[in-house]
């Protein structure tokens, strides 16, 4: 199944199952076996969901950022086309004296990459957050026009 429209990179869900699964042979997973990293931006990319706009002008880029204040949140382009939003949400420390009971919220990494079409302008992005949803803007690129066919004059000799 590809996945790659969602934003997922298939190499990195398979990686992700094999492991979860312990598939393979033990000789093969020490010579194949990705990095502790590598598995755990896996995780937080499939744990981040994000939603995908097109305007006239524009691509919008909505992500779920619960709890994470603006410092805590990086937007950045990667190799000149990839879109990164990443954020880490750290786990409350217990006020002396009390204690959890129960832990159900969500800590830890958040993270989406997205390639970025050719006609994304990288010089012109914006990013807001409210409420817990990262809004990031990326304007598009105006289209070109055709280049005229130059025309030159032959001479006679």
């Amino acid at each position: 199944m590809d996945f790659r429209f969602l934003g997922f990179d298939t190499p990195i869900l398979h990686a992700v199952h094999d492991m979860l699964d312990g598939a393979g042979k033990e000789s093969d997973k020490t010579m194949t076996a990705p990095t502790r990293t590598y598995v755990r931006d896996a995780k937080a990319m499939a744990a981040t969901p994000a939603d995908v706009k097109e305007y006239p002008n524009s691509y919008v880029f909505l992500v779920d950022m619960p709890g994470l204040k603006s410092g805590d949140i990086k937007v950045e382009i990667e190799d000149g086309k990839v879109l990164v939003i990443s954020g880490e949400k750290k786990r409350e420390e217990v006020k002396e004296g009390g204690k959890y009971l129960k832990m159900e919220r969500r800590v830890g990494k958040l993270m989406r990459k997205f390639v970025l079409p050719e006609n994304a302008n990288v010089d012109s992005i914006k990013a807001v957050c409210e409420d817990g949803v990262l809004s990031v803007t990326v304007e598009k690129l105006p289209p070109s026009k055709p280049k005229r066919p130059k025309t030159i004059e032959v001479k006679v000799a």
